[in-house]
């Protein structure tokens, strides 16, 4: 995976900081990506608070830097589809809550983990150097951005579902159909 990045220190973010409630009415999706982080992004007249993701200089970012903790509170859904729809592709940092970070990877959002010294070094590297590509090498379990190898980790489970292409459970169901109707039989609910 190779992207631009844009650095959000900020610990302990909550899913109702990465989409505030009164967003969740939509019918789809497809409408979260502009109330991403929408509360610390702009002001009660919705005026931008020049945040870095409305930064010119992070313009097309895809990967989000942030803190620990990211995504704790609520087990919505809609964090992770809002981050989706914004365009990002993966999120680093310190530590991920549980329920989050299985939503991400069922959308095929990377949730990586790199050391807090790698981080700050990696967030030093984006301000000097904004278009500074990142490759996540989820393989490799390494960042390499500007000549610099970061080491990250990530769930086994996860890094094998996002490697073999089969995290979304939905896909998995329907791929195995005979295997359902064989369950439903023995359990006689057919």
């Amino acid at each position: 995976m190779r992207l631009l990045s844009t650095p959000f220190y900020k610990g302990d973010i909550d899913t109702d900081r990465i989409i505030p409630a009164r967003f969740l009415k939509c019918v789809t999706f497809d409408e979260l990506g502009p109330a991403l982080f929408y509360d610390v992004r702009f002001d009660a007249k919705g005026q931008s608070l020049n945040h870095p993701l409305d930064a010119a200089e992070h313009a097309g970012a895809e990967i989000l830097i942030s803190d620990a903790n990211f995504g704790c509170g609520s087990s919505r859904e809609h964090a992770p589809q809002a981050i989706q729809k914004f365009g990002l592709k993966a999120v680093i940092a310190d530590s991920f809550a549980e329920i989050f970070h299985g939503n991400c990877t069922t959308l095929g959002i990377p949730c990586v983990v790199m050391a807090n010294q790698d981080r700050t070094k990696l967030a030093e590297l984006i301000a000097a150097d904004p278009d500074a590509e990142l490759i996540i090498d989820i393989e490799a379990l390494q960042v390499i951005c500007a000549n610099n190898i970061f080491t990250i980790t990530m769930k086994t489970s996860a890094r094998e579902a996002l490697l073999s292409a089969n995290y979304d459970p939905l896909d998995t169901l329907m791929r195995t159909l005979d295997k359902v109707d064989q369950t439903a039989q023995r359990l006689g609910y057919a």
